[in-house]
């Protein structure tokens, strides 16, 4: 039971045997005591006025005698104006910290064939390019809150939807064919996903320059882009595909098969996967025969072109188009298929969108069209939103200058750990094999970290330079700090000190004696953990996670640099401090995992 816990009890009861009466849960409102005040934890005394009828001082104080009179373990308090001070025993505390197993699941929820299933769409790529700066944000949020939601007891189906059919593979495919010279991902040295991302771009370049000189010919620049050759091309590509002309689905099925072999190398590079991949091509079918369906019982209109749209004019919005009139789907449709195609293979309890928030309209859409389907689900769908994320001018460009490769990006990382290693002197210190895992978990873990630390709600700049610094709130810091936990235990464990052993009754009055209290702020930053696992699962923050790991590592140092451990000569102090010590390490460990950020043992 944690602290906060035990005091709620206690005070329900004192409330009862004081009062005569059971307060509400919202009447007893406990917080941390703030730094400037004597105490742990603090009472709310003005809720509780209306059982007492008396001053909020009196009240206070009359509810904190009675409370120090039958429990032992509340050792003292205080009052400021309607507040009561409450400062708990170290015999409590360090009771506490003998309960937090680090070989365990200290602090998350188990999860049971009857927990809530939660399914987690996100990375939802597009077959036309490699993985950028604003997939790997997508997918470290999906996965952070995967991981997270399993940590809360829930049954989580990680997910993805491929956009792999629509005008934009088309415009690579039909550029492989006229430029490509039957090249492959092999014969170019190249992955896949890079080679097809360049054709997209080459497709580009020659149907600006043909809307130029349409436009130069006297075309307006919608009639030019309507009419370019390439965008004419294209467009007949794509109605082959879906006429399912054999020659151009070939083409399709290699072209995208390079483009998943590449996608995994960089979803492995990043540590992120998925339980269930579904593929556009697959589900927009549905989509389309649910769209018609809508459209024949009057959910839906028909314009004159044979475009189908759905009025939304009475929920507040505008109409949608959902399909084209050439009878082609929007993503739209796809996404009504999508659903469909889920909820009939999972029994959902809650489907979670991680979307940036641009597409927040989308979903909002999405949601009344389900709901005018007649699905069920439809309104309770939820869309994750978050910020677009981007970097100093400068600091890096892609290959096309215009985005940042998700590859580049994590290459640059990697580099960037090693060469400050070197700088410090470290890399010597490890076999060369060794040096590169460390490199590849510091640089990796200083861009997860970077970005999971900021509200998901918020636009951010990735400072590569920044986000590898040794000092500050990063992985960095966090990491190295964790890895000399692990060295100081293991000094323990070889001079034949236990530090995993409980703890004996005396060590409480020991520290009492020296008036230590640096042992139980680190005991009371710990028995916070569970509460902020609880919070980031509600509000979908990993940004909870990662700020609160932050604050330990600061605290562990604050006691470090202040309290000697080893070289501590009182034997239960000694062995307290280093039992904590595991503990930190353990719970810095298990909360970063939450982040998919490894730890390295040395660095």
């Amino acid at each position: 039971m944690s602290p906060i816990e035990s005091l709620n009890q206690a005070i329900t009861s004192t409330l009862g045997k004081l009062y005569g009466a059971t307060p509400s849960p919202d009447q007893i409102q406990i917080q941390k005591t703030r730094a400037e005040f004597a105490g742990h934890y603090t009472l709310v005394v003005f809720p509780l006025l209306k059982l007492s009828r008396k001053k909020p001082e009196d009240t206070a104080t009359e509810i904190g005698t009675a409370l120090k009179a039958e429990y032992p373990w509340i050792t003292d308090f205080n009052v400021v104006k309607g507040f009561l001070n409450l400062s708990l025993s170290t015999a409590l505390w360090l009771e506490l910290l003998s309960t937090i197993d680090g070989d365990s699941a200290w602090g998350h929820t188990a999860v049971t064939e009857q927990s809530p299933l939660v399914m987690v769409e996100y990375s939802s790529p597009n077959t036309n390019k490699p993985l950028h700066l604003g997939h790997v944000r997508n997918n470290l949020l999906g996965n952070s809150l995967a991981r997270i939601l399993t940590a809360n007891g829930k049954r989580v189906v990680k997910t993805n939807i491929v956009n792999d059919r629509g005008i934009h593979i088309c415009k690579s495919m039909l550029a492989w064919q006229k430029w490509g010279n039957g090249i492959t991902p092999e014969s170019a040295g190249k992955k896949g996903d890079h080679l097809v991302g360049d054709f997209y771009v080459a497709f580009d370049k020659h149907y600006k320059a043909e809307v130029a000189d349409l436009m130069a010919q006297g075309r307006t620049k919608e009639e030019a882009e309507a009419k370019a050759p390439s965008m004419v091309e294209a467009r007949d590509l794509l109605r082959r595909w879906e006429a399912g002309d054999e020659e151009v689905l070939a083409l399709w099925r290699m072209m995208n098969q390079w483009v998943y072999d590449g996608f995994d190398e960089t979803y492995r590079r990043l540590g992120v996967d998925f339980d269930k991949i579904y593929y556009e091509s697959e589900t927009y079918l549905k989509g389309k025969a649910e769209v018609l369906r809508g459209l024949a019982e009057g959910l839906f209109v028909k314009h004159e072109d044979g475009s189908v749209w759905a009025d939304l004019t009475a929920d507040g919005l505008d109409e949608k188009i959902l399909l084209r009139s050439d009878g082609t789907s929007v993503y739209m449709t796809q996404d009504i298929g999508t659903a469909k195609m889920r909820y009939e293979t999972y029994p959902i309890d809650q489907m979670i969108y991680v979307v940036g928030n641009e597409q927040e309209y989308h979903f909002k859409v999405l949601s009344i069209l389900l709901d005018r389907l007649g699905f069920s689900f439809g309104k309770s769908l939820v869309h994750f939103s978050y910020g677009m994320v981007e970097l100093p001018n400068g600091k890096m460009k892609s290959r096309e200058g215009t985005v940042v490769d998700a590859d580049d990006l994590m290459d640059e990382m990697i580099a960037s750990a090693r060469a400050i290693a070197q700088e410090a002197g470290r890399a010597a210190l490890l076999p060369e094999d060794e040096m590169q895992e460390v490199a590849r978990r510091v640089g990796l873990g200083a861009l997860k970290y970077f970005i999971l630390k900021v509200d998901p709600r918020k636009n951010m700049t990735f400072n590569p330079e920044e986000s590898v610094d040794f000092n500050g709130n990063t992985a960095s810091f966090i990491q190295y700090t964790y890895a000399r936990i692990r060295s100081l235990v293991e000094k323990a464990r070889v001079a034949g000190e236990a530090p995993e052993a409980p703890l004996t009754s005396e060590a409480a009055v020991r520290l009492d004696n020296a008036h230590s209290d640096r042992e139980v702020a680190l005991i009371r930053q710990l028995s916070e953990y569970p509460a902020i696992v609880a919070e980031a699962g509600k509000s979908f923050s990993p940004a909870l996670i990662a700020n609160y790991v932050y604050e330990l590592v600061k605290g562990y140092n604050s006691f470090y640099h202040d309290c000697p451990v080893l070289r501590e000569e009182d034997d239960s102090i000694r062995h307290t401090r280093l039992y904590i010590s595991r503990i930190v390490a353990d719970i810095i460990a298990r909360a970063m995992d939450l982040l998919g950020i490894e730890m390295p043992e040395r660095m």
